[in-house]
């Protein structure tokens, strides 16, 4: 068993996969086309990829894809659109693994480490942590944002409009018809065919939005092409007379529906095109992928309410090398404070 680190995806064995398909059954944020066009994309110039590995002949164990910085202080491989993160690892000696991969983490010239947002529950991060802990680390766990999803629980999507507050349900229904009797509409569901259509169409609703252009608009238009070739994406979009007014992006992972992006053009607005769609996607990915989650992965916002029935919270693992000055500790400290505005 040894410690090994790649900066290519090219280079990691091919048993590494298996470890892919297990973390994409908890969440599409720990499937290698969601990291892979994450780090294809967004990385800036003084940022690389590492992913440290624990390997054992040619199997890889554990699998924690890092961010390298010029600083003392690295990430996890996430960004502004990674709602969930995790370490990939076998279940079998699972201690032993963990501990080699800790011990590994001395030949890093990292100062602290920090990776999130993660589940509250996730025993893989749990065992992390305590683990680093045993080594030396001082680690702490701060808030980072709540989370909302639906449990479907076998219900048909009659049945969840059904159980929707009244308010939203007469909403949703009168913009329908007002739309539809004023204008008309059509909407085109983008699964694994004319991409590039339906993500133009995307984007230039984005520009017509109450939103500031797509700052990562590379990072868009990869990850739709990397879930279309597995069949996990849905992007919807709402035309009026072949004019796009609505889109939004999800994808559904194993049986997990998630709510990616959502834009309306501002001169819409008063027709609720947004509701409209979210309400056509609710029922596709109920009564056709017969999904068991459905998940509105980043934020708080008071009308996910409407539309979700559990409040998640994710949280942040930072973690201090042993030894390590009272100095940078403090730097660090205050630092990751402002981060978090606490």
């Amino acid at each position: 068993m040894e410690f090994v680190c790649f900066t290519e995806w090219s280079q990691l064995p091919e048993s590494a996969q298996a470890l892919f398909d297990t973390g994409s059954n908890n969440s599409v944020f720990f499937s290698r086309p969601w990291l892979e066009n994450l780090a294809n994309t967004v990385l800036v110039d003084d940022q690389s990829m590492l992913l440290a590995c624990v390997i054992e002949g040619d199997e890889v164990l554990a699998l924690l894809p890092l961010m390298k910085q010029q600083s003392e202080h690295w990430d996890g491989l996430t960004h502004l659109y990674s709602s969930l993160f995790s370490l990939l690892l076998v279940q079998k000696n699972q201690q032993a693994v963990l501990n080699c991969l800790v011990q590994g983490f001395s030949q890093l010239p990292f100062v602290s480490l920090q990776l999130g947002p993660i589940a509250e529950d996730d025993s893989v991060l749990l065992k992390l942590q305590q683990t680093m802990q045993s080594f030396g680390y001082e680690c702490h766990r701060y808030f980072r944002f709540y989370n909302w999803v639906y449990k479907v629980q076998g219900q048909s999507f009659k049945d969840y409009f059904a159980s929707r507050p009244g308010k939203v349900r007469n909403t949703i229904t009168r913009k329908q018809r007002k739309l539809s009797r004023e204008f008309g509409y059509d909407i085109r569901l983008f699964i694994d065919q004319d991409i590039k259509q339906g993500v133009d169409d995307y984007n230039a609703v984005y520009k017509s939005s109450w939103k500031a252009n797509e700052q990562y608009d590379h990072f868009v238009e990869g990850l739709a092409s990397q879930l279309s070739e597995q069949s996990w994406l849905r992007l919807a979009v709402l035309y009026v007379d072949g004019k796009p007014i609505a889109a939004q992006f999800w994808f559904v992972v194993h049986a997990k529906a998630s709510i990616f992006k959502l834009a309306y053009d501002e001169a819409w607005k008063k027709y609720s095109p947004g509701s409209i769609l979210i309400s056509y996607l609710m029922e596709y990915v109920i009564d056709t992928d017969k999904v068991e989650e459905i998940d509105f992965l980043t934020g708080n916002d008071a009308y996910k309410k409407d539309f979700m029935n559990e409040r998640r919270k994710r949280e942040r693992l930072a973690c201090i090398k042993p030894k390590q000055r009272a100095g940078v500790v403090n730097n660090f400290v205050m630092q990751l404070k402002r981060l978090i505005n606490v």
